[in-house]
């Protein structure tokens, strides 16, 4: 070793070339001044200039020598050794060699011994941590399938849990993440005044916070004997709130002006009735009385009126009335026939709607039971038709519609397998609904209609996402407070936020700019699988077939994209907190830069290329493809040269030198941050 670490390897090699070219140019200058003034002949002659030219000729076989037996078997530990502490399992590429090859048993011995204690280590850790792994899959399979959002957040306010319902609540809300403040997320100074007044012993507390355009009833429980943590329950109380504001309100409203056009009628009708009593013939009295009860008559009629209209508003608003997707409706009534021979074939387009499915499956149910002795067939078709504000669902069969008769006995059905036995008509008045029975214009097919609520919703449900690994992690509760001082906080404990982009060019001063993000997040050290960041940006301008050859993207899937001042936004957004990591980030950096912006990348920046250049200032190649071949790395198909796929590999490099860092007491922000100054004046490397 000379120095603190090997010289780079051009350096090397031009002062052994330069030493190598000076002697020999020496010893030419040297044997052509003894040749002139001795003028030796034959073998004197041979041996003098032999003998000038030996001192370079030593120098550059001796640097061959070292190069081939020293130097390049250097190297090559020196990449084994980075490969070993990145990842102890890593392959062997570089076994030693030259005059390292002693060292091979040495080295072997070591490595064995390492895994083995490691090996030993892991099966010590097994038996405890099987129960412990027991115990936190069934904890997060129940987290799954539970339809009550959750939040746990530590006593600095970060998230440590959240189910898939909550996910599904704040559905591409950037503040939902691991680690994240649950002020961005929830930010209501009503919610961190309960957070700090909670009791100790678990006692529940409410609050009604709004959440973008809906209400959530929150409540909240500290855990008991914990560090402060605090479990959240949410309700979206939209709709009942805006019945209790809205419908219920007003109704209430309306009873003292039920109460004064009663008894304004009831005066009214008692004086003219004492007046026919008293025989009292005065037709002005008598015209006076009949033009109260005229005008309060219709008055109590228009607040009858607008009575049954709040009415019908409040059974549309009520929350057993649900949006529902036809389709599974279909599937789950086509269930519960298992065990009958009926069955319905959903026809046409798939619809949303409003209803209570549980009594909607009992009434349709019923409904087909009747129009199986009816029509006397067992297979009919659903068929969802849209309405000027309705939804048809209509049931068909091949015959002739149901008679009325048969229609109203079937309505005064009680449906005994709910609860309180309703009738079937008290389940349409629910709905807003009523039933009839009409032919198709072919003549041979007929069917009965429900009309139902519509929804203002399009487009088929989302498919459900496959639970993710990384709903909790209570270790978060362990890291520095968020405010502490970043700079001197451990590198591990950092929120970290890798990120790349792709661009119409590598000319960004002259007119290239970005038309894809993608970003992926670190917490604890822990790469999130799918807590990312992926977004295509409108260039405004066509993007060159040279780049499209690199990255893929054409100006067809750009098309509809958010421009860069939308989409930067929204990155920063992601962002949150965190810290920001990028390989070659000068470049990215600029990328991301628009001029006249107020959304500003001010946060401290990781570089990966900078820290490896500072790391192994000897090694060739620090670019992400050699460096992913250095640390084991691989790119899954298709996603070199894309913002996330890149972005990812990006994170795990920085996974990969965190065990070198730290083994040159290189911990904290502030020591990464100068570790990779160190480097920023020497060349990039390409990406």
């Amino acid at each position: 070793m000379f120095g603190h670490k090997l010289p780079r390897r051009q350096r090397l090699i031009g002062l052994w070339l330069l030493l190598s070219g000076i002697s020999l140019l020496g010893g030419a200058l040297f044997a052509a001044w003894l040749d002139s003034l001795f003028e030796p002949q034959g073998l004197a002659r041979l041996v003098l200039w032999l003998g000038c030219f030996s001192g370079g000729g030593t120098i550059f076989l001796c640097g061959l020598l070292l190069e081939r037996m020293l130097f390049t078997p250097l190297r090559h530990l020196q990449v084994q050794l980075a490969r070993l502490v990145a990842n102890p399992d890593a392959r062997e590429d570089y076994p030693p060699e030259g005059w390292l090859r002693g060292l091979g048993p040495d080295l072997i011995r070591v490595r064995e011994a390492w895994r083995s204690d490691r090996q030993r280590l892991a099966t010590a850790h097994a038996e405890g941590a099987r129960s412990a792994a027991r115990i936190r899959q069934e904890l997060e399979t129940l987290l799954q399938v539970l339809d009550t959002p959750l939040l746990l957040c530590d006593h600095h306010r970060r998230l440590l849990l959240f189910n898939q319902a909550a996910e599904t609540l704040f559905e591409d809300h950037p503040g939902l993440g691991l680690g994240k403040r649950l002020d961005s997320l929830l930010p209501v100074a009503s919610l961190q005044d309960a957070l700090g007044q909670l009791p100790e012993d678990g006692a529940p507390r409410e609050l009604l916070t709004p959440c973008g355009e809906r209400w959530l009833r929150v409540i909240l429980r500290r855990v008991p004997h914990s560090d402060g943590e605090t479990l959240l329950t949410l309700t979206d109380a939209t709709a009942a709130w805006t019945s209790e504001m809205g419908a219920r309100s007003e109704l209430t409203d309306m009873l003292p002006t039920l109460r004064r056009h009663g008894a304004s009628l009831g005066s009214a009708a008692e004086v003219l009735g004492r007046t026919r009593q008293s025989e009292q013939d005065d037709d002005g009295l008598r015209r006076r009385l009949e033009a109260v009860i005229d005008e309060e008559s219709r008055e109590l009629s228009q607040t009858i009126e607008r009575l049954g209209r709040l009415i019908e508003d409040m059974q549309h608003q009520g929350e057993r009335l649900v949006p529902l997707w036809s389709n599974d409706l279909w599937q789950s009534l086509n269930e519960r026939l298992t065990e009958s021979p009926l069955e319905v074939v959903p026809i046409g387009m798939p619809a949303w709607f409003r209803g209570d499915a549980p009594a909607l499956l009992v009434l349709l149910a019923s409904l087909l039971e009747h129009l199986r002795t009816h029509a006397d067939t067992t297979r009919f078709e659903g068929e969802m038709l849209l309405g000027n504000r309705r939804v048809y669902l209509d049931l068909v069969w091949s015959g002739t519609p149901l008679p009325q008769r048969e229609l109203a006995a079937w309505s005064e059905a009680r449906l005994e397998s709910l609860p309180l036995s309703p009738r079937v008509r008290d389940l349409l008045r629910q709905h807003a609904s009523d039933a009839w029975s009409l032919a198709d214009a072919d003549g041979e097919h007929a069917r009965l209609r429900l009309p139902l609520p519509a929804v203002e919703r399009v487009g088929a449900p989302r498919a459900k996402l496959a639970p993710r690994p990384e709903f909790h992690d209570f270790g978060i509760a362990d890291l520095p407070p968020p405010d502490a001082e970043l700079a001197r906080r451990p590198l591990r404990a950092l929120e970290v936020v890798a990120f790349d982009t792709e661009t119409t060019g590598l000319e960004l001063r002259r007119g290239d700019t970005v038309i894809s993000i993608g970003a992926c997040r670190i917490v604890n050290a822990r790469l999130l699988a799918s807590d990312v960041f992926d977004l295509r940006v409108d260039p405004g301008k066509p993007i060159p077939p040279a780049s499209t050859a690199i990255h893929g993207i054409t100006d067809a899937d750009v098309s509809g994209a958010p421009p860069l001042s939308v989409a930067l936004p929204r990155f920063r957004d992601y962002i949150g907190d965190a810290v920001i990591l990028a390989h070659n980030a000068a470049f990215d950096l600029l990328a991301l830069q628009l001029p006249g912006s107020s959304t500003m990348l001010d946060m401290p920046v990781l570089d990966t290329l900078l820290i490896s250049r500072a790391l192994d200032e000897s090694l060739d190649g620090h670019d992400l493809d050699s460096l992913a071949e250095r640390y084991d790395l691989s790119f899954p198909p298709g996603t070199r040269h894309t913002a996330l796929g890149d972005a990812r590999v990006t994170a795990e490099l920085w996974l990969a030198l965190l065990p070198r860092l730290e083994a040159r007491g290189i911990e904290t922000l502030e020591q990464a941050l100068a570790l990779q100054a160190s480097a920023f004046d020497r060349e990039d490397a390409c990406t």
